[in-house]
């Protein structure tokens, strides 16, 4: 379809992840666009999934579910994808629209900054090899570098004096052979799970990260020790295999594999029934039950008092156990809940005093979500400085940011879950933010950012349902500082989110550029309201229309009932225009057209 472009009209891309593929994909495939760039700090595609190969990396939901509804595969190997198989689709989907080209690998987004007299966003890049700098413009930033960005390491007394390795799993070291090693695991989170029983170099999911001690520790020369801090939920989590028969089904039949996964997306959004209130409703309930006693039954009894939260299940993400609670009950396997004091040159002292002994350290300690790491200027201020006003990451539907004209987040604030998919949530997101470009590409706008008024109004709202969940049970990175604002999760079932992005109020929008005036009064409040009154004005004359041939009445007394009808709703718009708009063809044509839908009785009703 052709459309009407501005002939300066570019976008620039941040990420070159799930969400930052979608974005391109859809500017390529929905409006043909050439003109945009993807600025990406790594040496390839993939964002997280290049980024942490460590052992057991996969996803954490089914593959079929954590992949873009634009290029299904049907030949998953696994209900979950590992690492290296999904790392390989993003590099065919890549292929696949020819996006290589618009990449600018090796660069970094060190600053970009709001030209209020172009209407464009000006842009520092730099070169992180060569640390070499350009500068250009953008008429639109859409930041797609997701939260699983930064590693966070905890500041550890006299880390700095450990001769041995140290990494954070984030950031594997596969040239560190572990075999004969004693091995400390900081964290017990996501990935640190990982670590304890499959194949080495193989990886399982966003991100199992403790799910390598069950790998490494396969090996019986390796010794770990596991240092904990919070008690965590468990739930079943094994890769079950596809067949090939379910391959060549997907493949071949029609629809077979999209239903299969809508399915897989309803069973995922139904969980979030255990996450309402505060845990104690029966789906709360349930699931708890389960996860507890599947913890029973696998962990040794010693440390059930230890790894058994308190807090309802849900406060925390949720842990797909992959082999770590069966691997505490290896011999070269160790769970410990003591805090640590210090470290010292060959190993880690606990506040009880003790000294465990390491030669490798491996922080498990997840990432830092709550400081968006990307330097912008707005007209008001810094990003940094709007968030920290706010009491964390805010945004309008998690996707606009007021003070940030033409800058769009993908997997914002307030739009992910603990339990399901955050590509839908991604590609929920992407037509809304072309419907928002769509007037600026035209020219027909220049700049488009969300009203103060209605970004505040909107985030009290998700505060108010989200103060009713399990999220404000318990410390997790969802919140700010770990107890402050609920800034990650979106407090309902994601098909909610989808439906309030699928069209943009506009009245909600500040818009300036040459059609600005133009563009309100077609898409203001006003005529939004204008636009409801008549499709239910012309719903209740079809409705009379129904009820004339039912009864067979005359077509004068119900049209004067119509006349009443639509003159009272024109006054309670406060126009006072209601007579004047029904006297003349107009109102008559509409009658007469809804009359004629009913042939057999028109000639009575006519009379």
């Amino acid at each position: 379809m052709a459309h009407k472009t501005n002939p300066g009209f570019n976008v620039a891309i941040v990420g070159a992840g799930f969400g930052g593929l979608a974005v391109a994909i859809a500017l390529k495939t929905k409006w043909g666009l050439d003109d945009f760039v993807i600025y990406e700090r790594g040496a390839d595609v993939g964002g997280t999934w290049r980024d942490n190969t460590y052992p057991g990396c996969a996803s954490d939901v089914p593959i079929h579910f954590y992949s873009l509804s634009t290029d299904l595969k049907s030949d998953w190997t696994r209900s979950h994808g590992t690492q290296p198989e999904i790392l390989e689709y993003m590099h065919k989907v890549t292929d696949k629209y020819g996006l290589h080209k618009h990449c600018r690998f090796h660069t970094s987004l060190d600053k970009a900054e709001w030209d209020a007299a172009a209407n464009v966003w000006r842009i520092e890049t730099r070169d992180v090899r060569t640390g070499e700098t350009q500068v250009t413009r953008a008429t639109a930033i859409v930041s797609a570098i997701g939260v699983l960005v930064v590693p966070k390491f905890p500041k550890l007394q006299g880390i700095e004096s450990f001769k041995g390795e140290v990494f954070h799993s984030a950031r594997w070291r596969h040239d560190v052979n572990l075999h004969g090693k004693r091995v400390g695991v900081l964290g017990n989170g996501s990935s640190a799970y990982v670590v304890l029983p499959f194949e080495p170099r193989k990886c399982a999911t966003p991100l199992l990260r403790s799910q390598f001690i069950p790998i490494i520790s396969k090996d019986p020369t390796v010794s770990v020790i596991n240092f904990a801090r919070t008690k965590m939920w468990f739930i079943p989590g094994p890769l079950i295999p596809y067949r090939e028969f379910t391959k060549w089904i997907f493949a071949h039949i029609p629809l077979v594999q999209r239903i299969h996964r809508y399915v897989i997306a309803a069973q995922y959004e139904l969980a979030y029934l255990a996450f309402k209130g505060k845990g104690n409703n029966f789906m709360g309930k349930y699931m708890t039950k389960t996860a507890r006693d599947y913890t029973e039954k696998i962990a040794p009894q010693k440390y059930h008092h230890l790894i058994i939260p308190t807090y309802p299940l849900g406060c925390r993400r949720l842990v797909r156990d992959q082999g770590y609670l069966e691997s505490l009950s290896r011999p070269n396997v160790r769970l410990t809940f003591d805090h640590i004091k210090h470290v010292e040159s060959d190993g880690i002292v606990t506040e009880t005093g003790e000294k465990v002994n390491v030669d490798v350290i491996i922080y498990g300690t997840g990432f830092v979500t709550d400081d968006y790491p990307l330097n912008l200027h707005g007209t008001r201020g810094t990003l940094k400085e709007y968030n920290d006003a706010h009491g964390g990451p805010t945004a309008y539907l998690g996707t606009t940011v007021p003070g940030f004209p033409n800058f769009f987040m993908m997997q914002g604030p307030n739009t992910t879950t603990g339990h399901t998919s955050v590509i839908f949530s991604e590609e929920s997101q992407i037509p809304h933010i072309l419907q928002l470009l769509a007037p600026v590409r035209s020219g027909a706008l220049t700049s488009v950012v969300p009203t103060e008024v209605a970004t505040d109004k909107y985030n009290d709202m998700l505060q108010e349902r989200l103060d009713n969940s399990v999220w404000t049970q318990c410390a997790s990175w969802y919140r700010t500082g770990a107890r402050g604002r609920i800034f990650s999760t979106f407090p309902g079932p994601l098909v909610l989110l989808w439906w309030w992005l699928r069209k943009p109020r506009w009245d909600e929008f500040e818009v300036e550029g040459p059609g600005a005036d133009a563009w309100r009064r077609r898409h203001g409040s006003w005529a939004r309201k204008v636009r409801a009154v008549t499709f239910t004005l012309v719903a209740a004359l079809g409705l009379l229309a129904l009820v004339a041939y039912r009864k067979g009445m005359g077509v004068d007394e119900l049209a004067g009932e119509a006349v009443r009808m639509w003159t009272t709703f024109w006054d309670w718009l406060g126009l006072g225009a209601g007579n004047s708009l029904v006297q003349g063809s107009a109102f008559r044509g509409v009658w007469d057209g809804l009359l004629g839908l009913l042939p057999q009785r028109a000639a009575v009703l006519s009379s």
